[in-house]
Parts: structure tokens; C-alpha cells; sequence
């Protein structure tokens, strides 16, 4: 048994088979099973899986009822069939395809699912969450996100009483770019000390010339969701106005006022309902055992004469963490794989906070070795980052989206780690939801 590629954790057996149909199953700790999440049967060994083998290089199946029905099994997935090809001595696997109408009819039940469900449901039985005085320095404010482990958290304003916006990470990268990079303000460090949530609020509403005719900012609506808002309608909030996370707030009030924060929505954990709900009816949703690379979902490396895919954002580890970050905001991501020479995924730098950092001398390389000393103990938990295959189910990448911390997963080849591809939830949604 070896460690399967992306998964550290999971071990792989590789066998050499005949061409045909065969039915496989798997011995843990000393029990037969057999994987949920693969097409399965029922045979005189109870539920086995199932995989058609055939070495035609353009075989398209037909599954009749002899196959299905033969010798007594009772097939338990009609939709999906695995099956596996062999031409000019390579294996791979042929991408399944689904039926517009079944496509429509997944869609429609996780449509159906979060229309009919509140963000209550989000709410954790215990927890806590953290707000700051917009009137608090930046520099304390992102001590006080790195301390705590939370890449965002929503400002609070004591003069209207009322939650105005939020400070995250991507706040961070702007003012290291802004403020300490090349072309910053002027500010020493001993002024950026005393420098506000509120005085960078107003000063980044210039930088994006979000101010009015006599030049003051624009006062922009926080971006938030009640208690009663369903899950549709927050998961379009997150994807239209992309931000990563929204507060849930609820007043008693009619006007508004004593607003109560009860936590904050998520991509994530939207995904974890649905997740939650579908996993002992997944045969409703067809769409869920298909593998990614053959439904449109994520951004991959473009292939030879491929010009019209946007390309994917790759650094080497010797690029400068100014460039990382310059490419952080121009390419509009959160996530920047770091590749050797053969474009085989090292690590992965992402939006986050550090305690000390100079981006004028420092590569992402050291950056990254920083960060393994700077995680908080809560972030701790979390693997820095995760990988997939393209071979991998849509049910199985949700499920590890639905993990928290976990924003996106690096699709790479099996073997050589080469990066293929980038997979996140903003992309999970776009695609359920049509």
C-alpha cells in the first residue's frame, strides 16, 4: 500500500486487469467494505463496487439489462458508470457525461434544498465572535486576527451604533502594498501605530475612487443577512458581491437599532449543509458522482492550443512577496500555487496575516517558511493546503471544501504533483447553482 497523491492519509493498492466487468471491495482493519462514493452493486457478497475495463480506446458503454440485472445483481446507481479504457498502453479514465435534464434536476433539488432553509441553520450550538472598534489602530487589529485565528471579523462603529463593513486579510495585503511597499503613503512605522480602522477605510474609498463631488467617500451598505434570510439567497450574496464571508445580524428593533451579531456565513458552511443533508440521498443528485474534470468547474492550466481559457495564476518560490501579493489583487484571487521548474506544486501562498513581515525583502519562499512558524494554534489544525485528482468526484471534493478552513483545493497529477488545475467553493457554487 502506498500514500495516494493530494490525500497523505489514504493509501492506494494498483492492480493489473484483464478488460471486462469486475467487482471490487476493500479490507479495513479486518472487515470487508466498500466505498459509498463509487458505483456499487449488490452481489452474493453483499454491496460490492463496480468498474467496467475495456481496452477500445473510443468504447462508448451501453449498460442493458443483462449487465445491470446479470446473475442476480441489483445495480444501485443507473446514472453513473465508472469505466476505464486502455489505449496505446496508457490507462486513464473516459470522462462520464450527464444528461442536461439530470444536470437540471440536481440543481433543482439543492435549489429546492436552500431556498427552505434559513441561516439558523449555520448557527453552531456554542462559539464565539469577534468584532472591533473601527476606531482601533490597523496595526493592533491584525495582531489581534492573527491571535485569534480568523482571517475576518466585522467593525463596529459606537458613534451610529451600528456594524459598518469588515476588516480581512485582503485589508492586510492593501496596506502592506499601500503603506510599506514602493509606492506607499509616507507613513513611518510609528505613525501606521496609530494609523485606524476607520482612517484606512477612508483612505482605501480614495484609492479606489469611491468618493463623491466634493470629495468625500462614499458611505457603503454593509453586506450582511438576517436570521431569516435562506441559505439561496446569502450563497448569491457571497458569489455576487464576492466577499468570502457576511455577518448575520439580527435586531429586534424596526429601525435597526441594538443589532446582535450571531456569527458569520459562509461559502463553507452552506456547503456543509448540503453535504449533510444529501449524503443518505445522493441519488438524487446524479451530478454528484461524476468526476470534476468532466463537469465545468474550477480553473485549469490551459492545454495546447487551448488560447481562449484564462490562465492560472502559478508562481516559482524565488518570485518576491510583492510581486505574490501584486498578483493576489491583479488576478483577483485568493490563492497562489508556488511550482518548481516542471510546474509541480510545492506549496500554496494564500491571503493571511503575519505578525512581522517586510515585503521589500523578502521571496515567497521565506514568506511561506514564516508562516509555518505564525499559524495560530487554531489554524494549526489545518493542513497549509490541500490537493485533489482530476479523477475525483464532485461528492468527494465537497466534502473536503466543506471543511473548515478549507477554500480551495490544488487539482494535481497523480504521481508528479504537476499542477493541473484550481478548484474553490466560489466555484462549487456557480456551478450548482446554474
Amino acid at each position: 500500500m502506498l500514500p495516494m497523491e493530494g490525500s497523505p492519509a489514504v493509501f492506494q493498492a494498483i492492480c493489473s486487469i484483464t478488460p471486462g466487468y469486475h467487482q471490487y471491495k476493500f479490507l479495513v482493519d479486518g472487515e470487508w467494505k466498500h466505498d459509498e462514493c463509487q458505483p456499487c452493486s449488490t452481489s452474493e457478497y453483499g454491496v460490492v463496487n463496480t468498474v467496467l475495463f475495456t481496452g477500445e480506446a473510443n468504447y462508448n458503454p451501453i449498460i442493458g439489462p443483462e449487465m445491470a440485472l446479470g446473475s442476480g445483481r441489483e445495480m444501485d446507481n443507473e446514472t453513473f458508470r465508472r469505466v476505464v479504457h486502455v489505449s496505446d498502453s496508457t490507462t486513464s479514465d473516459m470522462s462520464p457525461r450527464i444528461s442536461e435534464a439530470d444536470l437540471q434536476v440536481s440543481r433543482h433539488h439543492i435549489s429546492v434544498f436552500l431556498s427552505t432553509h434559513t441561516t439558523y441553520k449555520l448557527l453552531p450550538k456554542s462559539g464565539k465572535v469577534v468584532a472591533l472598534d473601527i476606531d482601533l489602530p490597523v496595526k493592533q487589529a491584525f495582531h489581534i486576527l492573527y491571535e485569534q485565528g480568523i482571517p475576518v471579523a466585522p467593525l463596529w462603529d459606537f458613534s451610529k451604533g451600528q456594524f459598518v463593513g469588515v476588516l480581512s486579510a485582503l485589508d492586510f495585503i492593501l496596506i502592506l502594498r499601500e503603506y510599506l511597499g514602493n509606492h506607499g503613503s509616507n507613513l513611518t512605522e510609528e505613525e501606521l501605530d496609530t494609523h485606524t480602522i476607520s482612517a484606512w477605510k477612508e483612505g482605501k474609498a480614495y484609492l479606489n475612487r469611491q468618493i463623491d463631488g466634493h470629495g468625500r467617500a462614499f458611505s457603503r451598505r454593509l453586506i450582511h443577512a438576517g436570521p431569516y434570510d435562506n441559505l439561496k439567497e446569502v450563497a448569491l450574496r457571497i458569489l455576487q458581491k464576492e466577499v468570502a464571508t457576511i455577518p448575520i445580524i439580527h435586531s429586534s428593533s424596526e429601525d435597526g437599532s441594538f443589532p446582535q451579531l450571531l456569527h458569520l456565513a459562509s461559502l463553507s458552511g452552506i456547503l456543509k449543509c448540503i453535504c449533510r443533508y444529501f449524503r443518505h440521498c445522493s441519488g438524487t443528485l446524479p451530478i454528484l458522482q461524476l468526476p470534476i474534470c468532466a463537469i465545468p468547474v474550477g480553473t485549469w492550466v490551459p492545454k495546447i492550443g487551448e488560447s481562449n481559457r484564462r490562465p492560472l495564476a502559478m508562481l516559482r518560490p524565488s518570485a518576491s512577496l510583492g510581486s505574490a501579493l501584486n498578483l493576489l489583487i491583479q488576478a483577483q484571487v485568493s490563492s497562489i500555487p508556488i511550482v518548481d521548474d516542471n510546474d509541480s506544486l510545492l506549496d500554496i501562498y494564500c491571503r493571511r496575516i503575519y505578525t512581522h513581515i517586510n515585503i521589500n525583502e523578502m521571496t515567497v519562499h521565506q514568506a511561506l517558511q514564516l508562516g509555518q512558524d505564525s499559524y495560530s494554534p487554531n489554524e494549526r489544525l489545518n493542513q497549509r493546503f490541500q490537493m485533489c485528482l482530476r479523477s475525483d468526484t464532485l461528492h468527494k471534493v465537497m466534502e473536503r471544501l466543506a471543511n473548515p478552513g478549507v477554500r480551495r483545493l490544488i487539482i494535481v497529477e497523480a504521481g508528479s504533483r504537476r499542477v493541473e488545475g484550481i478548484v474553490t467553493l466560489s466555484d462549487i457554487f456557480k456551478f450548482l447553482l446554474g
